[in-house]
C-alpha cells in the first residue's frame, strides 16, 4: 500500500474505489483515465480489503468514507461490512444497479443533465435506467439519496432543466461539482480558463437562490469558486490535505497526487469537495467540522 507523505497525517475523510469494474465508460470520468491505476486483474480480496482499510481508520482517524469505483455496488460484499467501520459514509454510484438499503448512508447518484446530454455522456439509455432506480427506492429507506451533477462547457446552459426534472422525484437534494481536467485538456468539456467557467457558477448561484433547499452546494461554496477567488485555494488545496484518496491497483491500494488522480490540472480544478472544504476552514477552521463532511 503506497501511502508516502500520508503516514502520519489525522484526515477527516478520505476516498476509495473499492473495484476498477464499471458498467459504464463516462467520457468525463477521471478514475479511467491513463495517469490512473485501473487494473482489474487480482483485484483485493473483501477480507483482505476489509482489514487494510480498518488499519488506515484507525490510523489516520477518518470520520467520512466515499466509497468509490468503478462502479461500488458491484462490490456490495465490500459496502456491507465496510460501512461500520466509518462513523459515516457515502457511496457515489452512476445508478444503473438496485440501492441497497444502508443504514445512514448517502447514496450520490450520477446525472449531467436531461436525458439527451446526459446519455451522450454516460450511454444511451443510462437516464432512463437511473429514473427506474429512483422510482424503486421505497418510502422508508435508510440511505439519504442525492444527485450530483458535473458540470462542464457543454452542459452548463440545460442545469435548470435538471434541476426541474429532479425536483418531483425520490431525489431528495443535489449538489453541482465542476469539471475538473487533465493537464492540456482538448476536449469540449473544459472552459479552459476559470474567468469563462464562471458564466457556470453564477448559473449555479442562480440556481441556489432559486431552489435554497434542493440545490446543497452553500452560496459561499459556490463564490470561492469564481475566478476572483479560486487560485489561492487551488494553489493550497484542502483536499489534498485533508481527504486521503485510496485507489484500487490490482491487490493494494495506492495513494494518487489528489482525489481525482495523478493528471489534474490544479488551476482548472472545480471540485465541489475543495471549495466546500475552503469554506469550512473560512468559517471556523476544519477541526471543528471533522464530522460534517459530506460529499
Amino acid at each position: 500500500m503506497t501511502t508516502a507523505g500520508h503516514e502520519s497525517r489525522q484526515y477527516p475523510a478520505a476516498m476509495v474505489n473499492i473495484t476498477n469494474k464499471c458498467n459504464l465508460r463516462c467520457k468525463h470520468c477521471f478514475v479511467f483515465r491513463d495517469a490512473n491505476p485501473t487494473s482489474i486483474q487480482n483485484e483485493m480480496p473483501t477480507e483482505k480489503m476489509l482489514e487494510k482499510l480498518s488499519f488506515l481508520q484507525k490510523k489516520h482517524s477518518i470520520q467520512t468514507m466515499l466509497w468509490m469505483g468503478g462502479e461500488p455496488l458491484l462490490r456490495p460484499d465490500v459496502l456491507e461490512k465496510g460501512i461500520t467501520i466509518f462513523p459515516k459514509n457515502h457511496i457515489t454510484t452512476n445508478g444503473t444497479i438496485d440501492l441497497i438499503d444502508f443504514p445512514d448512508c448517502i447514496y450520490v447518484v450520477s446525472l449531467d443533465g436531461p436525458p439527451a446530454y446526459n446519455d451522450a455522456i454516460r450511454g444511451k439509455g443510462t437516464y432512463e435506467k437511473v429514473m427506474r432506480t429512483i422510482e424503486k427506492v421505497p418510502e422508508k429507506f435508510g440511505s439519504k439519496v442525492m444527485c450530483q451533477c458535473v458540470v462542464t462547457k457543454e452542459n452548463e446552459t440545460l442545469l435548470e432543466d435538471l434541476v426541474k426534472l429532479l425536483k418531483p422525484t425520490r431525489f431528495e437534494g443535489m449538489t453541482f461539482s465542476f469539471y475538473v481536467p487533465p493537464a492540456n485538456d482538448s476536449s469540449k468539456l473544459t472552459w479552459h480558463t476559470t474567468k469563462r467557467r464562471d458564466k457556470a457558477v453564477l448559473e449555479v448561484l442562480r440556481l441556489k437562490e432559486l431552489y435554497p433547499d434542493f440545490i446543497w452546494n452553500s452560496k459561499r461554496t459556490l463564490e470561492l469558486t469564481l475566478s476572483k477567488n479560486c487560485k489561492p485555494i487551488t494553489d493550497h488545496c484542502p483536499s489534498k490535505q485533508y481527504v486521503l484518496p485510496l485507489y484500487l491497483d490490482g491487490d493494494a491500494f495506492t495513494t494518487p497526487f489528489c482525489c481525482y488522480g495523478n493528471d489534474v490540472d490544479c488551476d482548472l480544478c472545480g471540485a465541489w469537495v475543495v471549495f466546500y472544504l475552503a469554506s469550512l476552514l473560512e468559517k471556523n477552521g476544519i477541526e471543528n467540522y471533522r464530522d460534517q463532511i459530506i460529499f
